[in-house]
């Protein structure tokens, strides 16, 4: 990814694949011990498959709000770690549930269709993480939902362009979209913005966004006109 170092002088940062994290069916309420998720992942060693859904093994139990081609894969950054780890979180790879840990870049600085490459795999990004209860639970702290929006690192979810392995330590090439008009940072942000206008909720529609995004703001959009 290109950054600009003290002197002014663009470089390129490397990108790198830590972790590669496949979550079970799990209970995340001790007292609905019924109600279970696949947010809790960890860390597995060797090439695992991903697919057009997403990573072979790894279990998507809520596939309403959850899954789907449009968001099979959800990464999260060490650099966005860095953070909670000074705000006094424990932090390891797949605690937040994703799939992919990587360095190399914060998640808010991605926007929707940039795209990265490792070994055979293509991803694309499509949109934000919008923290939900169940999140806050796995935490252990009710609050987290709020202490997440207010972080601003919302992690990335992903579609699959190119199927293939993945496996810690393969370096990742960064591919920018063209039409790089709003971060996952503003477009997570906009999730909470309790007067949007037009013009954002239009940008957004323009990119390549998850169909779940893309009915939220259409919706969204039909609304506003009816005030207009």
């Amino acid at each position: 990814m290109l950054l600009e170092n003290n002197d002014g002088y663009k470089r390129e940062r490397e990108m790198k694949l830590i972790s590669v994290n496949i979550g079970r069916k799990q209970s995340y309420d001790p007292t609905r011990p019924e109600k279970k998720s696949g947010i809790f992942k960890r860390p597995v060693s060797g090439p695992v498959e991903i697919d057009r859904l997403g990573l072979e093994g790894d279990a998507i139990v809520n596939r309403k709000h959850h899954g789907g081609p449009d968001q099979a894969v959800y990464l999260y950054t060490m650099d966005d770690y860095a953070f909670w780890a000074d705000d006094g979180i424990d932090v390891e790879a797949g605690l937040f549930g994703e799939n992919l840990t990587i360095e190399g870049v914060e998640s808010a600085t991605l926007c929707a269709g940039d795209r990265l490459k490792f070994g055979n795999v293509t991803l694309e990004i499509t949109a934000p993480r919008v923290p939900c209860n169940t999140f806050a639970a796995k935490m252990g702290d009710p609050a987290f939902v709020k202490r997440f929006r207010d972080a601003g690192r919302p992690g990335a979810y992903a579609r699959v362009i190119a199927q293939g392995q993945a496996e810690a330590g393969q370096a990742i090439a960064y591919l920018p979209a063209e039409n790089r008009r709003m971060s996952l940072g503003a477009q997570f942000a906009l999730h909470f913005e309790k007067r949007p206008t037009r013009e954002q909720v239009e940008t957004v529609l323009s990119l390549p966004v998850a169909i779940r995004e893309r009915e939220h703001y259409a919706e969204l959009l039909g609304t506003l006109e009816l005030r207009s």
